[in-house]
């Protein structure tokens, strides 16, 4: 009986496996035409990812929906793309077919006819902003960066304030962090993106800070869907 007890107790964490999830970001191009790339995932039974996100074309704006799968072993992914982001039921305006490896998401886009329309590649490596220097100041973001290291950096938006940040070193990018909150800038095509994470405490529980995107000339845009 004991024997068989343990035998329970241990059986379901064979079978039934904690499920792995993660969401990546890649930065890229479709076609002529920069983009940004989001994906979240599921991981199988079999080792292969479901997957679902977005792309937005860079700096109109435009935002397609994706989902589908990556294989387990080759990386080969299929992604159908639609206008809106619930896609069951819908018929796909296109497809991402590609592979999907060592960091790098690279393929042909198809029209809903299947007829090929573009390349695409994409990588999980965003560009170093070591040499990066700017000073920005729009109506919510004001911070004076030169060669990578911030001399000022305040963030003020829908009632939440972030400044006295600290910078802490980051491939890839640009990272301010206090408290557990974190400020993350990115290279993506001509533009910088401006995000946060876990800065709810900064703000009060209720002030939430959109993306934002940065122009070469310091102009400031929130990281929105274009307007239908």
């Amino acid at each position: 009986m004991r024997l068989f007890l343990i035998l329970v107790l241990s059986f379901p964490s064979t079978v039934f496996p904690d499920e792995r999830a993660e969401t990546r970001e890649l930065v890229g191009r479709i076609g002529s035409r920069s983009a940004l790339l989001v994906l979240h995932g599921t991981q199988r039974a079999d080792a292969g990812w479901q997957l679902s996100g977005e792309y937005v074309l860079l700096p109109t704006l435009a935002r397609r929906y994706l989902q589908g799968e990556r294989g387990p072993e080759l990386g080969v992914t299929t992604l159908k793309e639609g206008a809106t982001p619930i896609l069951f039921g819908r018929d796909p305006i296109g497809e991402l077919r590609g592979v999907w490896r060592d960091g790098v998401f690279k393929g042909t886009r198809y029209g809903a006819g299947g007829q090929e329309r573009e390349r695409f590649e994409f990588s999980e490596e965003f560009p170093s902003m070591e040499d990066y220097s700017a000073k920005v100041r729009c109506e919510s973001l004001d911070y004076d960066i030169e060669e990578g290291k911030v001399k000022r950096f305040e963030w003020r938006s829908n009632g939440c304030t972030l400044s006295g940040l600290e910078q802490s070193p980051m491939k890839g990018g640009l990272r301010f962090v206090s408290a557990g909150c974190t400020v993350t800038l990115r290279e993506v095509g001509d533009l910088v993106k401006v995000s946060a994470e876990g800065c709810g405490e900064q703000c009060g529980g209720q002030g939430v800070l959109e993306p934002l995107l940065v122009d070469r000339r310091g102009n400031c845009r929130l990281l929105r869907p274009e307007a239908r």
